[in-house]
């Protein structure tokens, strides 16, 4: 009987522990999300978006500072659509100087006002996609294994083979002597670009991904009538760039894509029946599960106590839509794993050592 019953003791006191210490201190705000409605037109890439579809489509929120805290000095916004072959990108940006002088693929285009989009189909906060463009429509287009924080590659040579984009000027381009009115740019990307097999069928019918939508704004000096980004008198470095986001990061980093937002790519046709999209629960955990990886990679700045018992290492619990979720981490001789069960669906929710995300059905 003893040795039945301090475990039972053991165990009866870490649910106590547990059960008093759930604490809500980790916080992420909720993503910006954003409904993509299917479309039967036949979408010309020129810029401009006049097809009735895109006329239906509906604007997405205004961009902000990628910190969260500030209002950008001038508008962006976008919208989206999508068929069976590609996924559809349109996007305003008020601009009174619209400037731009970078014309070599896969160069550093946020060296120059640009627009940006990022796309995690899988939601695994690996294997993502970034691609840039300034007002001249040249692109940048990369794949980017990992995240930068857990050590990655760059293929920079990743091409999106079948991208169409087209760039229309409201004003005139590179010319000081006037006020323009902006720019907007119209992208079709093929899913067959963005497939990770090549027989898969990746059409996200009733699905979502993770996207991340920048924009990178420069102060700009005018020497001999020409645009240049503006240099501190100072120093002579060129001053910080802007950056105006869909969904704000709360921190100068794009590459942090579990804070991205959330796009739905609805089968009713654009313009037809409204779709409210709803954030699945288990998304509101690996909110809190990536809050504790940022805390436990942070080296010598960790603000989470871990707790042990019984072998079993535990960390702080946090009440998700009145249910209890408790992390627990087991740590490896060359990394480890954060997981927890969720009370929603009961699948296992894990992070590895490298940041990459999976679930796994009980």
């Amino acid at each position: 009987m003893k040795t039945i019953e301090k475990p039972k003791k053991l165990i009866n006191f870490i649910l106590f522990f547990l059960f008093v210490g759930c604490t809500s201190f980790f916080a992420q705000e909720t993503p910006r999300s954003y409904v993509a409605y299917k479309t039967n037109d036949a979408i010309t890439i020129d810029g401009k978006a006049d097809e009735a579809s895109w006329q239906k489509a509906p604007w997405s929120d205004l961009f902000i500072d990628i910190e969260g805290d500030k209002k950008p000095t001038y508008d962006t916004r976008m919208k989206m659509l999508w068929d069976d072959t590609n996924v559809y990108f349109f996007a305003q940006l008020v601009e009174p100087h619209v400037w731009g002088d970078i014309t070599e693929h896969d160069a550093v285009i946020f060296h120059n006002n640009d627009f940006e989009i990022f796309l995690d189909p899988e939601a695994d906060v690996h294997g993502y996609y970034e691609l840039e463009w300034n007002v001249l429509n040249t692109v940048w287009d990369q794949y980017i294994t990992a995240p930068y924080r857990g050590g990655n590659e760059t293929i920079n040579g990743w091409e999106a083979l079948g991208l169409q984009s087209a760039v229309s000027v409201q004003g005139t381009l590179n010319d000081p002597s006037d006020v323009d009115q902006g720019w907007s740019i119209e992208i079709a990307i093929p899913f067959r670009d963005l497939r990770t097999g090549y027989y898969e069928d990746n059409v996200p019918k009733n699905k979502f991904w993770r996207v991340g939508f920048s924009r990178v704004n420069w102060d700009f000096d005018i020497v001999d009538g020409k645009y240049s980004r503006k240099k501190d008198k100072n120093t002579g470095e060129f001053l910080h760039e802007n950056n105006w986001v869909w969904s704000p990061q709360y921190v100068i980093n794009m590459h942090e894509p579990e804070k991205w937002g959330y796009v739905f790519f609805s089968e009713n046709e654009v313009g037809s029946t409204s779709y409210q999209f709803e954030i699945p629960k288990d998304e509101h955990i690996k909110w809190y599960l990536y809050e504790l990886y940022r805390d436990l990679i942070s080296e010598n700045q960790q603000k989470v106590v871990w707790k042990n018992a019984d072998g079993q290492v535990y960390g702080p619990s946090k009440q998700l839509f009145n249910k209890k979720v408790t992390p627990f981490l087991e740590k490896y001789f060359k990394g480890f794993t954060i997981w927890t069960k969720s009370p929603f669906t009961n699948e296992i929710l894990t992070i590895n050592k490298d940041g990459k995300f999976k679930a796994y059905k009980k």
